[in-house]
């Protein structure tokens, strides 16, 4: 897969989609659990729609393997879209639960598929990030060059649920020391204080998504100030470093296009902003083969 890239294409880091034959179900349920308004239909013709009106090249799709047995499917969808993504604008990681005691046999399966990404969700896999089981895959696959993203902080659904949480999280930056690492929303989401104390400046990397934009809730539509004010987040950015920072929506959860003018907007500078949309997830996607 050799992605055709320019230097202005806006990549979207953090994306999700889900199966056309339960895309209504799982945005229904997800949306309720959360009180979250969705804004696509939760399918690949509703992102990349999304995609055109926001002016995106590519889009990362993030699985989440929930239980084991999942990843086999979700591997091989991954490998599909990734054979067609200069005409679908999309590239996928790859998916791997904790209890995958297989996982070495997974991630070569991915490596020769040239899928080097995978994606982890404590709170959604039940297992605290900072377990063994983890320790054991992310240190497997770095040895492999891949990249891993991981939800970091709070979940909106699942509030009172530490498995992610910005104290776990340091356990893997500091055993790991690695940029192959991405940390999600912003290293911590509804953990920013302890973020900046505990993680920034540290070597890994973390997308934004879903941590400027405004928070409309699902039963009446209205809006709620974003929970991490834009001089924190430039503050952020800043003092990790602009040149590890990623450009990451979380669509369905969040409008691309309205999170692409909240960091135009934040405070940044053009150059700043250019490197955040285009240049650093170009840069890593094409150092890791795909």
């Amino acid at each position: 897969m050799a992605l055709k890239l320019n230097n202005n294409d806006i990549i979207d880091f953090h994306t999700h989609t889900f199966p056309n034959s339960i895309a209504d179900r799982a945005l229904h349920k997800l949306s309720l659990n959360g009180n979250l308004k969705y804004y696509t239909n939760g399918i690949t013709d509703g992102l990349q729609t999304s995609m055109r009106t926001a002016g995106i090249k590519y889009s990362v799709l993030m699985p989440i393997v929930t239980k084991p047995g999942q990843e086999e499917d979700i591997n091989s969808i991954a490998m599909l879209v990734n054979s067609h993504s200069d005409s679908n604008g999309l590239v996928s990681f790859g998916g791997i639960h904790p209890e995958n005691y297989n996982y070495k046999e997974i991630i070569d399966r991915l490596w020769k598929m040239g899928i080097k990404g995978i994606k982890f969700h404590p709170l959604y896999q039940d297992t605290p990030v900072d377990d063994p089981l983890y320790l054991d895959i992310i240190d497997y696959a770095l040895d492999k060059d891949f990249l891993i993203t991981i939800h970091a902080g709070k979940d909106i659904s699942l509030p009172s649920n530490d498995y992610s949480s910005v104290a776990r999280m340091k356990t893997i930056v500091d055993t790991f020391n690695s940029y192959n690492i991405i940390l999600a929303h912003m290293a911590g989401w509804d953990e920013w204080d302890e973020a900046e104390e505990l993680l920034i400046g540290k070597k890994f990397t973390m997308d934004t998504a879903f941590c400027l934009n405004p928070i409309r809730p699902v039963k009446d539509g209205s809006s709620i100030h974003p929970l991490l004010s834009p001089d924190q987040f430039v503050r952020m950015v800043r003092n990790h470093g602009v040149s590890h920072v990623l450009f990451g929506s979380d669509s369905p959860w969040s409008d691309q296009g309205e999170s692409i003018e909240l960091i135009k907007s934040c405070g940044l500078s053009e150059k700043e902003t250019h490197m955040i949309l285009c240049e650093n997830p170009a840069n890593l996607l094409t150092n890791h083969g795909f």
